[in-house]
């Protein structure tokens, strides 16, 4: 805009000059337009378009940066979650592990032999679940509660 009116001034001032021969006065000079050689068209549109790429370029970087960002703090927060339910989940399996030998030990004070014979009974139920082969002594204890009296 400022190498615009230069231009029309220089045109204006020169026009005078070679006018005012003529007895004419030149008032004023507009640029309608300017066109530029095809050559330089081109090189302008290739910089404007390069321009372009190169901010869409940095727009995806800094897009790109964000997303990391977001994905790195969820990552961390499901961290933080699983840790949490697992100090939690080992805390309740702490406490009903407790309560479980409460309730031995009481049964235990109650009748020793009925408690034995329960642990005894689980015993069994645990080995014999999986169709498990044994080779024990017909004396063995384990065997005990399955002999005839």
């Amino acid at each position: 805009a400022a190498n615009r009116a230069l231009i029309m001034k220089v045109v204006s001032d020169r026009s005078n000059e070679k006018a005012s021969a003529y007895g004419l006065e030149v008032l004023d000079v507009r640029i309608k337009r300017a066109d530029l050689p095809e050559q330089n068209e081109k090189a302008i549109f290739q910089r404007m378009q390069a321009e372009r790429e190169r901010q869409a370029k940095q727009y995806r970087a800094e897009g790109e940066e964000e997303a990391q960002k977001i994905r790195s703090e969820a990552e961390k927060d499901k961290q933080i979650i699983l840790a949490e339910a697992y100090k939690t989940a080992q805390e309740l399996r702490g406490d009903g592990e407790a309560k479980a030998y409460k309730i031995y030990a009481t049964a235990y004070e109650q009748g020793p032999e009925f408690f034995e014979f329960i642990r005894t009974m689980e015993a069994y139920k645990k080995t014999f679940a999986n169709n498990t082969t044994l080779v024990l002594s017909p004396d063995s204890e384990f065997l005990k509660y399955l002999k005839k009296r």
